[in-house]
Formats: C-alpha cells, sequence, structure tokens
C-alpha cells in the first residue's frame, strides 16, 4: 500500500475548481452566543446537497478518475455520509453506485441513499472495516473509492480548508470532527500550504475515542464503542494509512461527552435553526466546553443527517437512545 501524502496547494485548488459546479461555498458565520474571550465560528458544511461535506471528496475523487475505471460505475464503504457523496455524484453523472453500510447505519442516511438509487449492501462491522483495510472487495464490480485514505479524497476535503482561511484567515483554532481522519487532514494540509499557523484538533466523542488513544499509545489501537447515536465519528481505530499525517498536521484531539453533544445540537437549532447530527456538532461542544482554548475558533459543521426522532429526544431535553441494528 503507498504512503500517503499531503495535497499541494496546486492540487487543492484544482479539486476547488473541480467541485464548483457540484458543492456549495459553505458560509462560515458566527455563533449567537457570547462566551469570553473566545469568537465561535460555524463552518456550514451541513448546507451541501447532501447534508455533509462528503459530497466535496466523492466528487474529487469520481471527476479525477479515467472514464475507463468508472465504467462499470463506483462504489463505497461508508457510514452513511460518504455513500450518498458517491451515490449523489454517481447519480449526476448516470453512474450505478454501490454503497456497503455497517448494520446499525443511521436511518436518515439509509432512506436518502435509497431515494437517491444506489444499490445497499450491509456489512457486520468486522466485514465492513475489512473492505476499508483492503481499499475494496474484488467480489464487487465498478472502481472503489476510499472514504478516507486516497490522494484525491483528502484533496477533496481540503477544499473546506482552503474557504475557511479565506473567510477568517486569522483563525486560531479549527475543531474537525474526526472519523476516518481525512476532513481533519486536509484542512490542516490546505491550511499548512497556506502558511496558516492555525492549530487543527480532531473532535471526539466519549462513546468512542481512537484518535484520543492513538495520540496516548503513540500507535494506532483498537478501542470500545458503546452504543451511542452518535455515528460518522468513533469508528473503533485509526487507520494505519492515515497514522502518518496525523502525526505531522494534527496538533491534538479534544473529546466531548455524549450530554455535551446533545446540548450543543439543541443550542445549535434553539440559536440558529442549524440541525447538525452528533459528529457534526462535537466540536462546538468542545468548544463550548473551553476545551479548544480562546481566540478564533472554528467548528466544522460536518453534517446535518439526524434522524428526526433523535432530534425531536433532544429538544425535549432527552438523550437519544441509540436505534437498533438495522435489519438486511
Amino acid at each position: 500500500m503507498k504512503s500517503l501524502s499531503p495535497p499541494s496547494l496546486e492540487n487543492i485548488r484544482t479539486a476547488a475548481d473541480r467541485l464548483s459546479a457540484h458543492v456549495v461555498r459553505t458560509p462560515l458565520i458566527r455563533l449567537n452566543v457570547d462566551v469570553a474571550q473566545t469568537e465561535i465560528y460555524l463552518k456550514m458544511e451541513n448546507l451541501q446537497p447532501i447534508g455533509a461535506f462528503k459530497v466535496r471528496p466523492a466528487a474529487n475523487a469520481i471527476l479525477s478518475a479515467t472514464r475507463e475505471s468508472i465504467a462499470d460505475g463506483v462504489y463505497t464503504a461508508s457510514s452513511g455520509n460518504m455513500a450518498q457523496g458517491v451515490a449523489y455524484i454517481a447519480r449526476t453523472l448516470g453512474l450505478p453506485a454501490t454503497v456497503l453500510l455497517p448494520k446499525d447505519a443511521a436511518a436518515t442516511k439509509v432512506a436518502s441513499l435509497e431515494r437517491l438509487g444506489a444499490s445497499i449492501c450491509f456489512l457486520e462491522d468486522e466485514a465492513w472495516w475489512q473492505v476499508l483495510a483492503d481499499h475494496g472487495d474484488p467480489a464487487i464490480r465498478g472502481m472503489f473509492i476510499h472514504p478516507v485514505a486516497s490522494p484525491d479524497v483528502i484533496a477533496g476535503d481540503a477544499t473546506v480548508g482552503l474557504e475557511i482561511h479565506e473567510d477568517l484567515p486569522d483563525v486560531d483554532t479549527v475543531l474537525v470532527p474526526f472519523g476516518g481522519g481525512g476532513l481533519s487532514i486536509g484542512i490542516a494540509s490546505a491550511l499548512r500550504a497556506l502558511g496558516s499557523n492555525a492549530r487543527v484538533l480532531g473532535a471526539e466523542s466519549d462513546h468512542c475515542a481512537p484518535l484520543t488513544a492513538a495520540l496516548v499509545a503513540g500507535e494506532p489501537v483498537a478501542v470500545p464503542i458503546e452504543p451511542c447515536f452518535i455515528s460518522g465519528i468513533g469508528v473503533g481505530r485509526v487507520l494505519d494509512e492515515m497514522w502518518p499525517l496525523i502525526q505531522q498536521l494534527i496538533t491534538g484531539t479534544v473529546v466531548a461527552s455524549t450530554q455535551e453533544i446533545v446540548a450543543a445540537i439543541r443550542l445549535l437549532f434553539e440559536r440558529h435553526r442549524i440541525i447538525a447530527e452528533g459528529a457534526g456538532a462535537a466540536p462546538l461542544a468542545a468548544a463550548m466546553a473551553g476545551r479548544a482554548g480562546k481566540g478564533k475558533i472554528v467548528s466544522v459543521i460536518s453534517g446535518g443527517n439526524l434522524n428526526d426522532d433523535y432530534l425531536i429526544d433532544i429538544l425535549r431535553g432527552n438523550t437519544p437512545r441509540p436505534a437498533p441494528v438495522t435489519s438486511v
């Protein structure tokens, strides 16, 4: 397996041009809450066509491919948002798309994939993880789009960092939900290439914090995953091929409790009428708890694909119970 390198500024700008017809240049808005010595900004990736940033890496990977390599279609393994990104771009280009989901994928994301016309296959966690580790499954036709560990995917992710720097060049800290690490590495690559000294911190939930564990151990380690309504972060282990880039580019990590993330989701809805999924609210939860320090902080709201019943529970002051395993 080839080692990964940070995308160059030229590659990031090329990706931004390539994506301009398929993605939204999302706004950066200031949080309508007073926090001492701190300005918190929200990067609104929940406003993308699929409700999450993953349309950027999916589009860049597919649009960068040769016609021959995608002639039989495309497929990915994802907890939901990358699957939607791949399905959305595939439909736009008239390509068949297959998505491999873990059995506990969020119902709202499954419903979206059905609307997009993707072929859906549910896998047990071990089998799903093996597809990620192997970068594909030879039994499935088409080009495999890795959700994280691909130069074109990371370059697509990095376009978020390009926009943050354009809108807030003196940002001090960027908090990024940490799932596989592609978004945080991409943003950090863009900021560094542009000469920014901003810290980039991976935001995790206490139900599963593999980046925090890896930074403590000095290497990727497996961690338990507690049942939780939050998806998109907390996959149990940092991917080995992402670890060198994490060490090079990511300053550290912040962990929010499930209750803090629930409070952040409620705050976003009540103050801004923003719907954020659990992963998308984790950076704000950590910022509001003071774990990112002071100054100008950007919280990347990575997605808004929250189950309706979860949102209702949260607005009623409750913490949602995790959904039952999705039936195959």
